[in-house]
């Protein structure tokens, strides 16, 4: 089963706004090297939101040619079930291991309604899938019941990424009524990540200029709780800032220019980069913050 760290994979443009295959290379060697249990393409921190099909296609045999056998683990979505179970099966053809699938959030679903979304996915789809409960981004809430619900009904469904705050309460619900059943992921950047262990979450999916940061608390985690605790906290103010809606994206890319593994820090339109005086708080608190990904550029 998946667990353990599962970054989201950032995405790389060159100075003409063009998907930079290169620069996704080293930054998967990178997170290769650092050490992660699987990786996760198109989500919100990869931009996937603004990549055509043939970008992603392109991207995932790159990162697939790198990662070997790996889990990867791809983000999906459709306004109806039959464009995600589209989507789903083009990702299965390329190789991914998961599917992430948000809920549709055009027009926005009530609970039967996302029952039978999920239920025409799983009738069709033989990939194992992760439901992305992430409201802040698509608007729709799942209720703890039709999670279970759905869980029980569909066996493939082995995954749900927790991402409604407040994480913690729902992280419990499912743990009570699931049990180990289904693995339960953590998200928004890891900024509840000491408590999410505490209920019961087997991983987490942050964003991916980090990774020593999440392997120590995991590992911590499993020997002495307040080192792990201790280590959380002290990179909490760095966690929080990477998860702020309309800055997250371009945080990630900031470091990410920063350390040299990516020639630019461009945000694909209609997202923005950082303004000067954010730029430099960022500064501020990577200054006090050690990353080995900006060791590696000094």
């Amino acid at each position: 089963m998946l667990k353990g760290n599962v970054p989201i994979l950032a995405t790389a443009f060159d100075n003409q706004g063009a998907v930079d295959l290169p620069a996704i290379g080293n930054l998967v060697r990178f997170l290769l090297e650092q050490g992660i249990d699987g990786l996760a393409l198109f989500g919100n921190a990869s931009e996937g939101y603004a990549l055509t099909w043939q970008e992603k296609e392109a991207i995932f045999m790159s990162v697939k040619a790198i990662t070997g056998s790996l889990p990867l683990v791809v983000a999906t979505c459709g306004a109806a079930a039959p464009v995600a179970i589209e989507e789903i099966k083009r990702a299965q053809g390329w190789g991914a291991d998961v599917a992430m699938i948000n809920p549709p959030s055009v027009v926005k679903p009530g609970p039967e309604e996302i029952y039978r979304f999920y239920c025409d996915i799983c009738q069709q789809c033989d990939i194992d899938i992760m439901i992305q409960d992430a409201p802040q981004m698509t608007g729709v809430s799942f209720p703890v019941p039709t999670l279970v619900r759905l869980c029980e009904d569909f066996p493939q469904i082995r995954y749900i990424k927790v991402e409604q705050p407040p994480t913690t309460l729902k992280i419990s619900q499912l743990k009570a009524a699931l049990g180990d059943r289904v693995g339960l992921f953590g998200g928004l950047n890891a900024g509840f990540l000491y408590e999410e262990l505490a209920r019961g979450v087997v991983g987490t999916m942050p964003a991916c200029e980090f990774p020593e940061v999440i392997n120590a608390i995991l590992l911590a985690w499993e020997h002495d709780k307040e080192a792990a605790r201790a280590l959380f906290y002290r990179y909490l103010p760095f966690l929080r800032y990477g998860v702020q809606p309309g800055l997250g994206v371009a945080v990630h890319k900031e470091i990410l220019h920063r350390s040299g593994l990516f020639a630019t820090a461009i945000v694909r339109s209609p997202a923005k980069g950082l303004d000067e005086v954010t730029r430099l708080e960022l500064q501020e608190i990577t200054d006090h913050l050690p990353l080995a990904i900006l060791a590696r550029a000094q």
